[in-house]
């Protein structure tokens, strides 16, 4: 579903990203793995269109949307949770997820039921602001925001971050949930080692804007791949 080829990307006159090459398959979770400031963030953004890459491809499908903006990227079928959730906090639940409708016909403008099936506290508080919610509430309600536009990409920027446990075993559950679907690819970039380990299907190791390795799960073991995640 997605195919990265040598993408670079600069902030100003620094290099962030050098060369990157990845691919993500419809039906899986790939895991970007590195330690904070290795380019994760940036590759995303570069991914998704909020942050301009310097050169490379992309493709989502056949279709190359190396020059698309963030917002024609949305209406193709990418979909992003951002770091630290980026909710509007002046917004009600539904107000937010209704953010969404702006890359959907009028037809399918509408909250599907999955969504509340998904995170069954989002429908009691819809009428709630985004900034009155707990941290683990405003990441459901972001998760549920980008499945708002049926993505065939995902996104997930550290979806663990500042979360309480069993909010994390919640967004566990529905990640393997929309892979068990099999119609979406989805590109998680984590930190919490032994969340992304045991939802990946491939593995993907970056540092200093590099990608260093890649593994098949089946091809490393959760020994092996922390070593490698202790070292990038």
């Amino acid at each position: 579903m997605l195919d990265v080829k040598n993408l670079t990307l600069h902030y100003g006159g620094s290099q962030i990203l050098y060369d990157v090459d990845l691919a993500a398959k419809t039906g899986e979770v790939t895991c970007i793995m590195g330690t904070n400031g290795v380019g994760k963030t940036s590759l995303l953004k570069a991914i998704c269109g909020t942050h301009p890459h310097s050169g490379g491809s992309l493709h989502l499908g056949d279709t190359d949307i190396s020059r698309a903006s963030a917002n024609a990227r949305a209406q193709q079928g990418v979909g992003v949770v951002p770091q630290g959730r980026m909710i509007f906090p002046l917004l009600t639940v539904k107000e937010n997820l209704e953010t969404g409708f702006a890359c959907l016909p009028a037809s399918e403008r509408h909250i599907p039921d999955e969504v509340y099936e998904l995170f069954p506290i989002l429908k009691d508080f819809l009428h709630r602001r985004g900034g009155d919610l707990s941290g683990g509430q405003q990441q459901q309600l972001a998760i549920a925001r980008a499945l708002i536009i049926k993505p065939k990409l995902l996104l997930l920027d550290e979806p663990t971050e500042g979360i309480q446990p069993n909010i994390i075993q919640q967004i566990g559950r529905v990640i393997s949930l929309l892979r068990e679907r099999g119609d979406m690819a989805i590109v998680l970039v984590e930190q919490y080692f032994d969340f992304a380990y045991d939802l990946a299907d491939s593995l993907v190791f970056m540092e200093r804007g590099r990608v260093t390795s890649r593994h098949a799960k089946a091809d490393i073991t959760k020994e092996d791949a922390a070593k490698v995640f202790r070292i990038a």
